[in-house]
């Protein structure tokens, strides 16, 4: 039934080179190569690593983020790309999955966008977040229902949401009625404090009990030298930190790696597939434990767009009679 009996899962905990595409790039990179030396079948970055999450929007009013938002624009990711290209090359040469998160710029609107990279190299998912957070709406526009889907890889059906979406209980219902296998979820850390990590476990491990799936959670970290290049207020600086909560997990909610609560690594496991079966002949929420004549999902997965072209509706044969000269007598040299 799967692709692997075994799938070898990396999560990483990883701080991003503030304000800078190309230096974060590289750390990712770096993180691909020791993941893929280490057998990693997949790998998964946290939410808007490149160029990095924007924390500044946290704790920043509106009308001073000017300059940190004009910043993110010029760092964001276009996708496809150069960069992208760049990932899907990695993700070839070292047969890994790669699920990154990036701030991608379409024109003159930001997302938060999660990327699947197959180990063919080529991109297999872009999603955007569906409702940015809070602070984030001043940040980056909304998604579609298109990524909301889980998409065939070499090694097994990959869902992925960021961040609150996993407080949505029908985005959620959306991936695990499309059989998603592997769930990659991705945080920003070094926020809140304690209780987000705190939260970040019971949401996931609740994810992987109710959707019988393996749960793979990647969150960022900043160091205090990069907390105090965000911001100079103290008491600003006391938000960004902590709430780090780097772990996979199993259909059974065990957490089956080490976790990271503080610092930058990456955390592996052995993913044995068939718990995805042993936990769904008890308990499958999407099959024979569903009411779907009760409760279903409405779901719209069409592309929104803003403009749509309607084609002229001019009767052929009358247009032909006035363009036709041999037709029409009454027209003189």
């Amino acid at each position: 039934m799967f692709k692997k009996s075994i799938v070898k899962a990396a999560a990483v905990q990883i701080s991003p080179v503030l304000e800078s595409r190309s230096g974060t790039i590289a750390k990712v990179a770096e993180a691909i190569i020791e993941a893929s030396k280490n057998e990693a079948d997949i790998i998964v970055f946290p939410e808007t690593l490149v160029p990095n999450y924007p924390y500044f929007s946290f704790i920043k009013p509106a009308v001073s983020i000017r300059k940190d938002h004009t910043k993110l624009y010029e760092e964001s990711v276009i996708v496809p790309g150069t960069e992208t290209d760049f990932i899907g090359d990695l993700a070839k040469k070292h047969n890994i999955v790669i699920v990154l998160g990036v701030n991608e710029r379409d024109h003159g609107t930001l997302y938060n966008t999660q990327l699947v990279f197959d180990t063919t190299g080529e991109l297999v998912l872009k999603r955007r977040k569906i409702t940015p957070t809070y602070h984030e709406r001043m940040i980056w526009g909304q998604g579609d229902g298109s990524g909301l889907k889980a998409v065939d890889t070499s090694i097994g059906r990959i869902g992925a949401l960021a961040c609150w979406e996993h407080y949505n209980p029908l985005a959620r219902f959306a991936l695990m009625s499309d059989n998603e296998e592997i769930h990659c979820s991705q945080f920003p850390g070094s926020m809140v404090g304690q209780v987000f990590a705190d939260q970040m476990e019971v949401t996931m491990r609740h994810h992987a009990l109710e959707s019988g799936c393996f749960v793979i959670n990647a969150t960022g970290y900043l160091y205090p030298e990069q907390v105090q290049e965000i911001t100079e207020d103290k008491s600003m600086q006391k938000v960004l930190s902590k709430g780090c909560f780097t772990a996979i997990i199993s259909p059974e909610g065990v957490i089956i790696s080490e976790v990271l609560t503080e610092g930058e690594g990456i955390v592996y496991a052995d993913m044995d597939m068939s718990l995805i079966t042993k936990r769904k002949r008890m308990m499958d929420s999407v099959g024979h434990y569903s009411r779907p004549e009760l409760l279903s999902l409405y779901i719209d997965k069409n592309p929104k767009k803003l403009m749509h072209e309607v084609e002229p509706s001019l009767n052929i044969k009358k247009d032909e009679q006035y363009n036709n000269t041999d037709k029409q007598p009454y027209l003189t040299e």
